[in-house]
């Protein structure tokens, strides 16, 4: 694998330009606000299922029993990691509790675990995608059932943890099982070539809908955050939290498919589900957008740089 900056860079910029288009086009008003909830729901609920069936059925890394049983628990480790270090630098920046505070901890640990994070590995490693995909997909369900559980209670005090069983959960669950099974072997070309052509829409929808968001978020009135704790919250997932990844990924006893996907990990932006998290639950919506938007702008010149020094450390 080439791990040049400009290299990584250029597999990680396309995600960006499909961003881009998503904003441009909800800006120019070609994609509108009321067409977003059907078009999520197909992308949630029928394309991302047939992305995981398509990438699972045919991934030899989940064989490894490892991949099965420690994925998840890394899932679940490393997020909870985040919480603490986060939470920690609130309490040092003296921000008020439990808002923003909490705020500031819930978006500073949580990665971008899903519409970024796939493309790149995809990018990354076109032969083993699917391997390495397959193990990012069960990494998440340790990573989901964590943000749901834990990190809506440290979030709003409440737990919210049946919101991780959702379909695509039970997709991969389902796929795990049609993996054992061979399917591979014995599903009609028909039905594994259908899996594949739906799931391919999958991510440049998902994309051009998160472009969207952001270019709404822009536009949306939050009371205004410090901006010291702004920055604060940009350092920690850009800068603090990745080193700690990465020494989880050059010391755990893990497949080289998951040390990938704890590199790629790593480098990822926050996610966005913080920001409509923040709104639902009455935390500091500003501050969260801020964190999120940071990150993610960012993202462009900090991704390639942890991708470089995280696959030169493990080795890839």
């Amino acid at each position: 694998m080439n791990t040049a900056y400009f290299t990584l860079l250029a597999a990680v910029a396309p995600v960006f330009v499909v961003l881009a288009c998503g904003a441009g086009l909800r800006m120019l008003g070609k994609m509108r606000p009321e067409a977003d909830s059907s078009l999520l729901s197909v992308a949630v609920n029928f394309l991302y299922p047939c992305f995981i069936a398509d990438v699972v059925i045919h991934s030899n890394a989940l064989r490894d029993p490892r991949n099965l049983f420690i994925a998840p628990a890394v899932g679940c480790g490393t997020l909870l990691v985040g919480f603490a270090v986060a939470f920690g630098v609130a309490m040092l920046l003296r921000l008020n509790r439990p808002q923003p505070a909490r705020t500031f901890a819930f978006t500073a640990a949580i990665p971008n675990w899903g519409y970024l994070a796939i493309p790149v590995v995809q990018s990354l490693f076109p032969a083993q995608s699917k391997d390495t995909l397959g193990v990012l997909f069960i990494h998440n369900i340790g990573l989901e059932l964590t943000l749901w559980s834990i990190g809506v209670w440290l979030l709003a005090g409440e737990k919210s943890w049946r919101r991780a069983f959702n379909i695509p959960f039970f997709a991969i669950l389902a796929s795990l099982v049609l993996s054992v099974a061979r399917a591979v072997e014995w599903m009609p070309t028909f039905a594994l070539e259908s899996l594949h052509f739906l799931g391919q829409a999958a991510m440049p929808l998902s994309l051009l809908l998160t472009g969207a968001t952001l270019a709404d978020q822009l536009r949306a009135k939050d009371a205004p955050a410090k901006w010291s704790a702004t920055f604060a919250g940009i350092a920690v997932k850009l800068l603090i939290l990745p080193p700690l990844m990465l020494i989880a990924a050059r010391w755990l006893p893990c497949s080289i498919d998951l040390k990938r996907v704890i590199v790629v990990q790593a480098a990822m932006p926050s996610a966005m589900v913080p920001v409509v998290l923040a709104r639902l639950y009455g935390g500091d919506a500003g501050l969260s957008l801020r964190i999120v938007l940071g990150t993610t702008a960012l993202g462009l010149i900090t991704i390639p740089l942890w991708l470089r020094i995280g696959f030169g450390w493990i080795g890839v």
